[in-house]
């Protein structure tokens, strides 16, 4: 089991090798942003980041990034300490449909088609009124090579806004609104 979790998140930080090698596409996805003022290019060099965990729910594989003041975080043991992540804590969560490797051995999962990123970010000022999170959802169209902000037709649907993710995260409250728990420490 080890070996295909190890072989998994190998997979994952070569497509995140391969995302951020990539060419610029005709459109800059830095320019876009949810109602609410939270950006794509609050997070450029995402695909750099350190990755805390890997998720599978069955149709995608995920990898989820924090930027160094995140990981920091994590590392000092917040949320478990009851400490809440500080000011400029970022996560990116790349979403993949999954494919399997058929000829690898033991036919593994590997990342497919992009298909979306999830982004947070912990201004507690900024989104006094979200937990202090912001968060965005900017949905990929592999056809045109194109992102756009998550709306009510994404899966799952979204506001639109930079407060879109925080009804579902309010059931982890008490570790400050985080789902995600550092994969190593």
């Amino acid at each position: 089991m080890k070996g295909k979790t190890t072989l998994w998140i190998a997979a994952i930080g070569l497509a995140l090798a391969v995302l951020g090698g990539v060419a610029i596409s005709a459109q800059d996805k830095y320019t876009l942003k949810v109602p609410g003022g939270l950006a794509f290019s609050e997070f450029r060099g995402y695909e750099t980041w350190e990755v805390i965990s890997v998720s599978h729910n069955g149709e995608s594989l995920a990898a989820i990034v924090g930027n160094p003041v995140m990981i920091e975080a994590f590392k000092a043991g917040i949320p478990d300490n009851g400490k809440p992540f500080p000011d400029g804590a970022k996560m990116a969560k790349i979403h993949w449909m999954q494919k399997t490797a058929e000829a690898y051995p033991g036919q593994p999962f590997v990342p497919g088609r992009q298909s979306d990123v999830d982004l947070m970010v912990k201004d507690s000022k900024r989104f006094a009124d979200s937990g202090g999170w912001g968060y965005a959802v900017f949905v990929y169209d592999a056809a045109s090579d194109t992102f756009r902000p998550g709306d009510t037709t994404a899966m799952p649907p979204q506001e639109n806004d930079a407060k879109c993710g925080f009804a579902c995260h309010t059931i982890v409250k008490g570790r400050d609104y985080v789902f995600t728990e550092l994969h190593h420490k």
